[in-house]
C-alpha cells in the first residue's frame, strides 16, 4: 500500500493541487500532506499485525477554506481514515489561512 498514492487518489478529484509535504506551485489554493508518525496499531506473538499512520493533512487559501477542509475531512473518512484533531492558523508570511485536520490510517500488515 503507497499511503501518499491513496491519499492523492482521494483528493486530487477536488480540483485544486495536492502535494506531500511541500507545495512549489503558484496556486494560491492547494493542500498539503505529510506523515508524522508511524507504529505499531496491533501486536500479536510478538508481531505487528497493524500498522498506524498518522497524517496531517493541510488546506491553504487567501479565502473562506472552510467547505475545503470539510470535503478533505469527508474524502478521507470515507476511504477509512479517523480524524483525531482539527486547527487553524493564519499564515503572516504568505498571507494565507491554514486549516488543518490530523487522521491516522490502521492498515494491516501484507495488505
Amino acid at each position: 500500500m503507497s499511503l501518499s498514492k491513496t491519499i492523492r487518489e482521494a483528493l486530487l478529484p477536488m480540483g485544486f493541487p495536492v502535494a506531500n509535504q511541500v507545495y512549489t506551485g503558484t496556486e494560491t489554493t492547494y493542500i498539503v500532506f505529510s506523515r508524522y508518525n508511524e507504529g505499531a496499531a496491533l501486536v500479536a506473538d510478538d508481531k505487528e499485525q497493524e500498522t498506524r499512520f498518522s497524517i496531517q493533512v493541510s488546506a491553504f487559501g487567501k479565502g473562506d477554506i472552510e467547505n475545503l477542509i470539510k470535503e478533505v475531512k469527508t474524502r478521507l473518512e470515507a476511504i477509512g481514515f479517523v480524524r483525531n484533531s482539527y486547527f487553524e492558523a493564519y499564515e503572516k508570511d504568505t498571507k494565507l489561512y491554514h486549516k488543518a485536520y490530523r487522521f491516522y490510517y490502521d492498515n494491516k500488515i501484507g495488505e
